[in-house]
């Protein structure tokens, strides 16, 4: 068994829908990013890939490369985990924390969790989702920007 951590930051800008774990939460601000800017898919790409030792979301789509422009985050997390089987590796669980003052993740929470399941080929409750709110302090309670942080534990059955 092996333990993977991913984190992952973007700054918000005006004008919406904000893209969190692949699908649309109407809201007035989006993430900004050089891909779609899903800022738990990101987390959770990073987790699986350290978990595996297979490096990190950057060494795999580099933001210098056009063709990671505006690249849809869920393919880049599918090709993740396709890389992860392939070195023999299967998901027991994620764990996940949203780090967002708006919106509030609740109402959307279980369309994440099946959304994460569908592109990862698990079910959703091998994935856990939570959301804290920065309780009105510093970057994220003055809703500058939003992140995320997952943990994997990924087996060689």
């Amino acid at each position: 068994m092996r333990v993977g951590i991913g984190h992952d930051t973007h700054r918000l800008a005006a004008g919406g829908p904000l893209r969190v774990g692949g699908i649309d939460i109407p809201h007035d601000k989006h993430a900004v990013g050089h891909s779609d800017a899903d800022v738990l898919l990101h987390a959770i790409t990073d987790a699986l890939l350290g978990a595996a030792a297979l490096g990190d979301i950057g060494e795999m789509f580099p933001d210098t490369d056009p063709a990671n422009k505006n690249r849809d985050s869920a393919d880049m997390l599918e090709r993740a985990m396709q890389r992860v089987r392939s070195a023999g590796y299967q998901i027991v669980n994620l764990d996940c924390i949203i780090f967002a003052q708006k919106p509030k993740i609740v109402r959307q929470r279980e369309s994440i969790r099946i959304r994460i399941a569908e592109i990862l080929s698990v079910t959703s409750q091998q994935i856990g989702v939570k959301a804290k709110t920065g309780e009105g302090v510093g970057e994220i309670g003055r809703e500058e920007l939003i992140a995320a942080q997952c943990v994997v534990l990924i087996d060689n059955r």
